[in-house]
Parts: C-alpha cells; sequence; structure tokens
C-alpha cells in the first residue's frame, strides 16, 4: 500500500515566512537565508532537512534501544552539513551526525542502534543517497 503524506504550506507576509501544517495540525515555521530578505522567523529549508534526519534517525535509535531493555532518559543530536555554496543548487555534500545519549546503556548496543538507523533504516538518510553521511555518538550520566 502507498501511503499519502500532505502538507500545506502558506506563506504568511510579505516575503519569505512561511508555515507548513501536516494533516494532524502542527506547525513548522520556514523562512529565507537573511541575505535574501529573510526575517528569522523560520528554519532554512536546508536547515529543516538536518533536522528530519535527526529526528528521523533518533525515532530509529529509540525504538531499537527499547526493544532491547535499554534505558534511555534523554538523547541530543548535533547534525553538522557541509554545502558546496558555489554550485547551484547547492546540496549538501557532507553531513555529520553526534548522537549524545543518556540512561544505563550498553556502548555497543548504542553503536549499532545509531550505525543500523543511519545506515539502514532512516527514510529521510535514504533519500539523501549522493551525500556522505557519518555517525558517532557517546553515553553521558
Amino acid at each position: 500500500a502507498k501511503e499519502m503524506i500532505q502538507i500545506d504550506l502558506t506563506r504568511v507576509d510579505g516575503d519569505f515566512h512561511m508555515v507548513a501544517v501536516n494533516e494532524q495540525g502542527n506547525e513548522v515555521h520556514l523562512d529565507a537565508s537573511p541575505d535574501i530578505g529573510g526575517t528569522g522567523k523560520g528554519m532554512r529549508p536546508m536547515q529543516m532537512l538536518l533536522a528530519s534526519l535527526a529526528g528521523c534517525s533518533t525515532i530509529d535509535i529509540v525504538n531499537i534501544l527499547k526493544k532491547q531493555k535499554q534505558v534511555i532518559t534523554g538523547i541530543k543530536v548535533k547534525v553538522r552539513g557541509e554545502r558546496d555554496e558555489k554550485s547551484v543548487p547547492a546540496v549538501y555534500t557532507k553531513i555529520e551526525l553526534h548522537f549524545i545519549l543518556f540512561g544505563k546503556l550498553d556502548l555497543d548496543k548504542v553503536e549499532r542502534a545509531v550505525a543500523l538507523s543511519v545506515e539502514k533504516y532512516c527514510s529521510v538518510g535514504a533519500m539523501l543517497v549522493n551525500v556522505k553521511i557519518s555517525h558517532s555518538c557517546e553515553i553521558q550520566n
């Protein structure tokens, strides 16, 4: 079965401030970069892509660790994307994901969950087939 997902996006000012709404009514604000007239009222679309990648892989990691009865009390992700600003379009050429996990966790299981998510399960990552995506993780208590 094919899943159809709909997002409605509306410009809400005279410039580039937009609001995207999903079918459940959740909102995300987007805006353009200041150098073309953006006003900083939302994430830029390419920033949103990094947030989507981090969110998608985090869902996988949490699911995998819960199935393994690992006690995960928190997770943070630092995502860095490198773009070639001289090319048009200026796509990401490299993305680094660093996961910081909190809880009573086994490092081997965490490393495996991170690798499985980023390299195999994350749908957003799979869309970025031509991008070098690297990952690392640590446990903090």
